[in-house]
């Protein structure tokens, strides 16, 4: 974990309906003191997506050769490279020549869409790439359920998440750009 990190406990109660996957997950954050809440919980967020008994997360913010998340099979080649935020194309290029799959959920303020314009034409070329934006005010919403001990129920269906947490309950639509 990182030194001086914020540690963060997360009860995750999973219902995918379109993967058949109903799990419940603890999770132990930490967040880097250069990580804010909005990127933490999509961390959160891409877990629940993707939620396997295999998946963890990657070392940290600064750790250039290893994702936001990840998942190795038995042999310890890599399945799956969740990389959040707008990363450059250098990275995905790199990522989709390592991993079987790689998925990339865009999302920020300073424009998410701008950044897949500007890099669409160089991504299209990675065939084992999908690109996901994420509505930035439904990131804000799902940061404001950042607490140090957090239950969450995750409910995944046709692109459509609902996320509560016992007092709110937050819809966010998922945009798939590529893949």
């Amino acid at each position: 974990m990182a030194t001086n990190a914020t540690i963060y406990k997360a009860g995750l109660q999973i219902s995918d309906l379109d993967r058949h996957y109903f799990q419940d997950h603890m999770l132990t954050l930490a967040r880097h003191p250069s990580e804010n809440e909005e990127r933490m919980m999509v961390r959160v967020l891409a877990f629940a997506l993707h939620a396997d008994d295999a998946l963890t997360f990657g070392r940290g913010v600064g750790t250039e050769d290893e994702p936001a998340l990840w998942q190795h099979d038995a042999t310890g080649t890599i399945d799956l490279w969740i990389e959040i935020g707008q990363p450059d194309e250098k990275t995905l290029r790199q990522a989709c020549g390592r991993s079987k799959q790689v998925v990339v959920y865009v999302y920020g303020v300073r424009g998410a869409e701008a950044w897949w314009e500007n890099q669409r034409a160089s991504l299209d070329r990675l065939k084992n790439l999908t690109v996901t934006l994420l509505p930035m005010e439904r990131v804000r919403a799902l940061a404001g359920m950042a607490k140090p001990s957090m239950h969450l129920q995750w409910t995944i269906q046709d692109g459509h998440l609902w996320v509560a947490d016992g007092t709110q309950t937050l819809h966010l639509e998922l945009q798939r750009l590529k893949g």
